[in-house]
């Protein structure tokens, strides 16, 4: 990594509140322009399998954290799901839409081959079926890769599918019937995972509201769905009249400060790492908030590009 970054920060969050990690990885290569880092929280279970996230951070120490945070949630996401997997994560610091190239990709795919199989990596925020295919042309290490070469395509398919599973048993565990039908649904994030769930919220009979900080993004939907109502400042949809708030963007949304504003009574969406920190599951359980574990309800893109390592079969999926 670049001169910039403050050792002593590392070694903080490293040898602090990341102790348990096994290894992080920090990758440079002048001349493609990568920033990344590999964090491997642990490999007990098996190889970690994460996926890369692609973003502007504001520095290295906050990608670090990110990359720290997500790891050790993936996981307890393959522990919950069953799968024979450890958790691990990869974070590229930059803007995907002007720094991502052929180079880079290859020269991050040479990284993840440097580590000889103890991280798989696949897509996230930022990255698609078609960057991993990118990534494969210099490691096997890879899942989440276009069907067109043998993989499973976008995993936000059956993430997607899982959030609204995990929203319907939640929903019968709150009202006593596993539906969403008249229920009124604030999706925070209409992307890979969230524009999904609204599909499948519509067609089980929910009123959705929407809100995402790329309008590109929310006219897709709403191109599609122009029943969709749209919040233009998606900061306010925690603070929605809504029965369900669905977190499907970045994490940390779900703060000491932000959860005395919601109204909804169950919190259950696709993004990680949804609680900002230590504390805030009990300030939701005071204020009688039912919340779904995000690492059990958004599980389902993991156990798609776990499928794959083994030949991918939807069925089985």
């Amino acid at each position: 990594m670049s001169a910039e970054i403050d050792t002593s920060t590392v070694a903080s969050s490293v040898f602090g509140a990341g102790a348990a990690h096994e290894q992080v990885v920090f990758c440079s290569d002048r001349a493609s322009g990568l920033r990344a880092i590999i964090a491997i929280y642990s490999t007990a279970l098996g190889p970690a399998l994460g996926g890369t996230r692609f973003h502007a951070y504001p520095d290295e120490g906050a990608a670090l954290a990110d990359a720290l945070a997500l790891s050790r949630a993936m996981a307890y996401k393959a522990a919950a799901a069953g799968l024979d997997l450890g958790g691990g994560k990869a974070v590229i610091l930059g803007d995907p839409t002007r720094d991502k190239t052929e180079a880079l990709l290859r020269a991050y795919g040479r990284f993840v081959a440097s580590l000889g199989g103890r991280y798989v990596t696949a897509c996230d925020v930022g990255t698609y079926v078609e960057d991993m295919d990118v990534v494969a042309r210099e490691t096997g290490w890879v899942s989440g890769r276009s069907p067109a070469h043998g993989g499973s395509g976008d995993s936000g398919v059956l993430t997607a599918y899982g959030v609204f599973e995990g929203m319907r048993a939640c929903a019968e565990h709150r009202w006593g019937t596993p539906s969403l039908a008249g229920r009124r649904v604030a999706v925070s994030g209409v992307g890979k995972v969230g524009q999904r769930l609204v599909e499948h919220l519509l067609a089980d009979g929910a009123t959705v509201v929407v809100g995402d900080v790329d309008p590109a993004a929310v006219e897709r939907v709403r191109d599609h769905h122009p029943e969709v109502r749209l919040l233009p400042d998606p900061a306010e949809l925690i603070g929605a009249e809504v029965d369900v708030y669905a977190p499907c963007a970045l994490g940390g949304v779900l703060t000491q400060e932000s959860v005395p504003r919601l109204r909804a009574e169950i919190v259950c969406g696709g993004a990680n790492n949804q609680l900002a920190g230590p504390g805030v599951d009990k300030v939701l359980a005071d204020a009688g908030v039912l919340y779904a574990p995000d690492f059990v309800v958004n599980a389902g893109g993991l156990i798609q590009v776990a499928d794959e390592i083994e030949g991918y079969s939807p069925e089985r999926a």
